[in-house]
């Protein structure tokens, strides 16, 4: 029987983010925007729906008297990324 995949990562832009604070420490918005090519209020949605999840901790502060967003992937997050990706290997067959 497959695993169930987690619907919060299921779609395309969350797991995009999240694919991309696996491999770094922390991630500007502007960041995280640019890597995916969406808008900025489509960013905005879905990461309060990955920080509302705790998969995400999101940091506000100033640079230079300019608002700056940082997000960073928590270990709930990390285990979810590790389990969505061990589900889709069941999915297509490849041992773990």
């Amino acid at each position: 029987m497959f695993k169930q995949l987690d619907p919060l990562l299921h779609q395309q832009l969350r797991l995009q983010i999240v694919s991309l604070l696996m491999n770094v420490e922390k991630a500007e918005f502007n960041y995280l925007a640019e890597k995916t090519g969406a808008t900025k209020g489509n960013i905005s949605v879905q990461l309060t729906k990955l920080k509302d999840a705790g998969y995400i901790e999101i940091h506000k502060s100033f640079r230079n008297n300019y608002p700056l967003t940082t997000c960073n992937i928590t270990p709930k997050g990390i285990e979810a990324f590790e389990n969505y990706v061990a589900a889709l290997k069941d999915y297509i067959g490849e041992k773990k």
